[in-house]
């Protein structure tokens, strides 16, 4: 029986409680990993955390975090150090698709929190955890992006989202390589559409009617691949790849999951 990929390493997951993350956390508790699970909602976060404890029991932490407060955040790292002990990976996961409608019609204030949670939660997952990685002699960092803003941009109304998407990727990039003297990977997932509850945090403005497109997109089920939207576990089996040895000399790339279906567009 060959051993675990993640035996007494630990992982931190934002954005576990549900979808992509979920899955991820439950694909690294299968594999060994101790599990920082961060999570807004504490619901879905408890719900995840006893889905652990049946895989292994003491493998998962409750982090109940916005993953855009940097004092939070900072408590959230301090905990799952002190109780596993040293971090060898984070999925940066968390994610909304937040303000949706006319650029014209849209304030400052709904572009920009999009903005904090996708990029600035994202930034603070990954600064935190240099510290730690590096006393580790390394780690590996992934970040959930999207098609949208990089392979994409048909997604009609979804300017802050599609933004943050591309910033991430680009962001990733720089770290990986000023990080690659540590050891230290950055990569990458650009998923297309997912069946998760990231819909339940859109913000559309009653305007979207006004920026209608008079030109024919594919619908959101045509993928060449299987002729639907993916699945949480086939974006979690590549968060996990990326984040173990086995990806080893892999580092600033971003990879597309989405079965084909930004080669529509």
């Amino acid at each position: 029986m060959s051993t675990p990929r993640f035996e007494n390493k630990t992982v931190i997951v934002t954005g576990a409680g549900s979808g992509i993350g979920r899955a991820a956390a439950l694909k690294f508790a299968q594999e060994g990993a101790n599990v920082g699970l961060f999570e807004l909602d504490p619901e879905r976060a408890e719900s995840v955390w006893g889905e652990l404890e049946a895989i292994r029991p003491g493998s998962g932490l409750i982090c109940v975090v916005d993953v855009s407060d940097p004092e939070a955040m900072e408590e959230a790292y301090r905990q799952v150090n002190e109780q596993f002990g040293g971090l060898d990976a984070v999925f940066a996961n968390a994610g909304i698709n937040g303000a949706k409608g006319p650029i014209e019609h849209m304030g400052l204030a709904e572009f920009q929190k999009t903005i904090d949670v996708n990029l600035g939660g994202m930034f603070l997952s990954v600064k935190l955890a240099i510290p730690y990685m590096k006393q580790n002699g390394g780690g590996s960092i992934v970040i959930t992006s999207s098609v949208n803003g990089n392979t994409r941009f048909s997604s009609i109304g979804m300017s802050p989202y599609s933004t943050s998407k591309a910033g991430q990727v680009a962001f990733a990039k720089m770290a990986a390589l000023e990080l690659a003297r540590y050891g230290i990977r950055v990569n990458t997932i650009c998923p297309g559409a997912i069946t998760t509850n990231i819909d339940e945090t859109t913000e559309e403005n009653e305007l979207m009617h006004e920026i209608a497109i008079p030109l024919a997109f594919p619908r959101g089920g045509d993928h060449p691949l299987a002729g639907r939207h993916g699945l949480p576990d086939e974006v979690a089996d590549l968060a996990v790849f990326l984040s173990s040895a086995e990806s080893r000399h892999i580092t600033g790339t971003s990879i597309t999951v989405d079965g084909g279906e930004s080669l529509l567009f």
